[in-house]
């Protein structure tokens, strides 16, 4: 699939009606097709192919192009377990957006993205260390997006704890930075992983919870006031 003819291919399913009430919705400026979720996903899986550098060079179009759901198959054509025979540029890819981020869904699925790319390759923390401290508030976000996998296991082992401790302490950071992206981002990952790891969300808020603002306490406690 070449980038114009992918680029058509959206154009022609684009819905007026739904593109206005996206664009005020997003409140960012940029050209909306309005297409539904599910047939972007359908797209991004017929596009996929096994050629992984032709899928590099048409997700890095789809994103240059600025359309909200070009970015978003952009994000999804890369979002894949293994990538092979090598991850790296599509690691690098990814990354190279986090600087143009401005829009949360858009945000989500290059976190989603990312997600399996840190999965795959954990060293990349490292990386992201840097990220934690960025002027950027959506690079600074994109710490916990990418890192949102850690919430979800049952039975972490003691690697997956030690990265759920890293990102914990990136975190403790984060309470006292009162942007509502970041707030949200903090109460939302404490949330998911209270779902599986109540003692180190207990733990975080009675450390820190009093620097994080009311809302995000609260939405950060909601899963133990249910379970306790």
């Amino acid at each position: 699939m070449s980038p114009e003819d992918a680029l058509a291919r959206l154009e022609g399913l684009g819905n007026p009606e739904k593109a206005a009430e996206l664009a005020t919705y997003h409140g960012v400026e940029r050209h909306y097709l309005g297409i539904a979720t599910p047939e972007l996903d359908a797209l991004a899986k017929d596009w996929r192919g096994d050629d992984l550098p032709a899928r590099l060079v048409l997700a890095s179009a789809l994103w240059d192009s600025n359309i909200h759901e070009a970015c978003i198959c952009a994000a999804k054509l890369l979002t894949q377990a293994r990538l092979r025979p090598d991850d790296t540029p599509a690691w690098n890819l990814i990354v190279s957006w986090l600087p143009e981020l401005d829009c949360v869904a858009i945000a989500d699925h290059v976190a989603n993205a990312g997600a399996k790319r840190v999965i795959w390759d954990s060293s990349r923390l490292d990386q992201m260390d840097a990220w934690a401290t960025s002027e950027h508030v959506w690079t600074r976000r994109a710490v916990l997006g990418f890192t949102q996998p850690w919430t979800k296991q049952n039975r972490a082992k003691l690697e997956d704890e030690a990265i759920r401790d890293r990102v914990l302490g990136w975190a403790a950071v984060f309470a006292e930075d009162h942007d509502p992206l970041i707030q949200r981002a903090v109460a939302w990952w404490l949330r998911d992983l209270s779902r599986h790891d109540v003692p180190r969300v207990q733990a975080f808020l009675e450390e820190h919870g009093e620097r994080m603002t009311r809302s995000a306490r609260r939405e950060a406690a909601q899963m133990l006031k249910r379970q306790g």
